[in-house]
């Protein structure tokens, strides 16, 4: 087979597995999704997979890589337009919540990283694609702007929009998850925003 044509089916294989196994984390939860299963349903053989990926663990982080990648361009996209450090947020919680909502398996994966922020040296490598630190640069620059409250650290607030994922997730009110969301943030926004007139008072 001709280098271009092999590379080229490198790449096809690898997007097949990436492609099957988030339908099959989807249909029936990480935990209960094996190597075996994503391989039949991808038409491939175990060791296809093995070339490709140690183990489903990897697979999954490639999975939450490119939707993490999603929701950077995105926060980067509308940064180049100047827009507002509470636009930035209000864009990056609400992008993030719709790829949770189509894509709940990931719920638990951002849990175990917001948990263990603190304590990176018990986090298993590459557990997290790092969709706290988006929020923490938003929030960095929103404080160093003057648009967030300086009072409150950083990381804590980082960790309240981190937290409102799970707490919609797991609400028993009858409200769809994406808009239990916007609820949430509208209450945390007002929270941290920074109130220049009353600063200036005095």
């Amino acid at each position: 087979m001709p280098i271009k044509m092999r590379e080229l089916k490198k790449i096809q294989n690898h997007q097949k597995i990436l492609d099957t196994a988030t339908e099959e984390f989807k249909t029936r939860g990480f935990a209960n999704t094996s190597v075996a299963e994503i391989t039949k349903k991808a038409k491939l053989g175990v060791g296809t997979f093995y070339n490709y990926f140690s183990c489903k663990e990897e697979v999954l982080m490639a999975i939450v890589r490119k939707l993490f990648l999603q929701v950077a361009d995105s926060v980067k996209s509308r940064a180049q337009k100047n827009s507002s450090t509470l636009e930035l947020l209000e864009l990056c919680t609400m992008e993030t919540a719709r790829l949770v909502d189509e894509n709940r398996f990931i719920l638990p994966l951002m849990a175990s990283a917001v948990k263990l922020s603190d304590k990176p040296e018990q986090l298993p490598k590459n557990l997290s694609p790092d969709f706290k630190k988006i929020f923490e640069e938003i929030i960095q620059r929103g404080q160093e702007r003057g648009e967030i409250r300086n009072d409150i650290p950083q990381n804590l607030i980082s960790e309240m929009f981190h937290s409102i994922y799970q707490a919609a997730a797991f609400s028993k009110l009858q409200i769809p998850f994406q808009e239990n969301i916007r609820l949430k943030l509208k209450i945390l926004l007002e929270g941290i925003k920074n109130d220049i007139s009353k600063n200036n008072v005095g």
